[in-house]
């Protein structure tokens, strides 16, 4: 399937970023951003994210949706998606990147799968992709190969395995080592 529209959740500081990458290499960007904030509001115009208003819309427009919000936020989130995907009849790719436990990743994979949608574990390593490749997204699950695609458009995308957990393992033992290593090397000082 051909990748042209990419939903975000949510366009923050990370998901800003990754959209206006993504729309400076030819692709299309979109959020739902009814009862969002003007500083979220601001942060899509700046990428040119196109609001299409709600999830729904959200879900009938595109390809693939990239869910980067705060991790207390995923399942929720993951919930009024698949709620839509019910409604609307559309399998969409959802693709959690949110720094969770992959337990929890693989429940919300669970969940999109049960209403039609198929789904990819993502892990973003690195700081919002303002700089060429010093940000990566590993993806892991059996649909991880069709991320790929995003590799034309300015995003460093490396699959790591058909397992859902894979990825997010990923993000938590990196985020496990840079902090503790920070965190001995404060004790030493």
């Amino acid at each position: 399937m051909p990748i042209q529209t990419i939903g975000i959740l949510s366009p923050g500081d990370m998901g800003q970023a990754i959209a206006a990458v993504l729309n400076q290499h030819g692709l299309k960007t979109i959020a739902a951003l009814n009862d969002r904030s003007e500083r979220t509001r601001q942060l899509a115009a700046a990428a040119n994210i196109q609001d299409v208003g709600s999830l729904t819309q959200l879900v009938i427009e595109s390809d693939v949706v990239l869910s980067v919000l705060v991790p207390a936020a995923a399942t929720q989130a993951a919930q009024q998606v698949a709620e839509a995907i019910g409604n609307v009849g559309k399998p969409i790719l959802y693709v959690d990147c949110n720094a969770i436990a992959p337990q929890k990743v693989i429940s919300i994979g669970q969940l999109i799968e049960s209403v039609g949608g198929t789904f990819v574990d993502g892990s973003i390593i690195g700081p919002p992709p303002r700089v060429p490749n010093r940000t990566r997204l590993y993806t892991s699950g059996k649909q991880a190969n069709q991320l790929l695609q995003l590799r034309d458009h300015g995003l460093d995308v490396r699959v790591i395995g058909d397992e859902i957990g894979q990825a997010s393992g990923l993000k938590m033992s990196y985020a496990a080592l840079t902090k503790g290593l920070t965190a001995i090397s404060t004790e030493l000082l």
